[in-house]
């Protein structure tokens, strides 16, 4: 049983061993990540704006920063962490920065204004558009919301969401979903080496019990040490 005990905490340290090994190679490879994305945010150089008291702003106000905010996390649902938000490092590289700065776009794009100029009337479901310039709002709306055969919604769809708006949408989405699985990817590192040492602290644990146990039992079987009386002096 004793020998079983030992066996058993050897293993366990063994499986820690590689546990220990699997989170410093998670670990290298989260780290590697995480140098590259610092490596293209530096490259992109986009940086949030701050007022003197550390506080978001957009063009120069408050209000606008925090409609940006009401954007990301009420309509988004995406929860900006106050810690991924530096004042002092206002550089765009960690996941909540880069899911303002998306809503950052959006915001300026579903509240804007595009000016569309028709050539000639247009009639369209029986309502006739006359020849001339019209600003048209975007009214909140994403590229799907559009009826893109309506006179004026079509143009403004295309104005508004362009390319550059998709594409800026997108590499920011990526760059958050990047800097988040690098997150994810330093916890699991943690877990398993947390985990690793644990299962050495165990075996090692068991080795010594099962040690402590093999000298009880060696001294239990040892042959006891008899007295003998000495003969009394006559």
């Amino acid at each position: 049983m004793i020998a079983r005990l030992k066996y058993l905490g050897i293993v366990l340290a063994v499986i820690g061993l590689g546990f220990i090994g699997i989170g410093v190679f998670a670990y290298t490879q989260v780290a590697a990540g995480a140098n590259s994305l610092q490596k293209f945010s530096e490259a992109q150089n986009v940086t949030l704006s701050y007022n003197e008291d550390g506080v978001l702003t957009d063009r120069g106000t408050v209000e606008g920063a925090e409609g940006i905010v009401s954007l990301v996390e009420d309509d988004w649902g995406y929860t900006l962490k106050s810690s991924e938000m530096d004042p002092n490092d206002p550089l765009v590289n960690t996941g909540s920065e880069y899911m303002y700065q998306m809503g950052l776009i959006a915001y300026h794009t579903l509240h804007g204004t595009q000016t569309v100029v028709l050539d000639e009337a247009v009639e369209y479901n029986g309502e006739t558009f006359e020849a001339g310039t019209y600003e048209v709002e975007v009214d909140g709306k994403y590229w799907a919301d559009f009826d893109r055969m309506h006179p004026l919604e079509g143009p403004t769809r295309s104005m508004a969401w362009t390319g550059t708006a998709h594409a800026l949408m997108g590499e920011l989405g990526v760059g958050s979903v990047t800097a988040n699985v690098l997150v994810m990817g330093t916890g699991v590192a943690a877990i398993a080496g947390l985990l690793g040492a644990t299962l050495i602290l165990l075996g090692g644990g068991l080795v010594w019990a099962g040690a402590a146990d093999s000298k009880k039992a060696a001294l239990k079987d040892a042959p006891s040490i008899e007295k003998i009386d000495e003969p009394a002096n006559a």
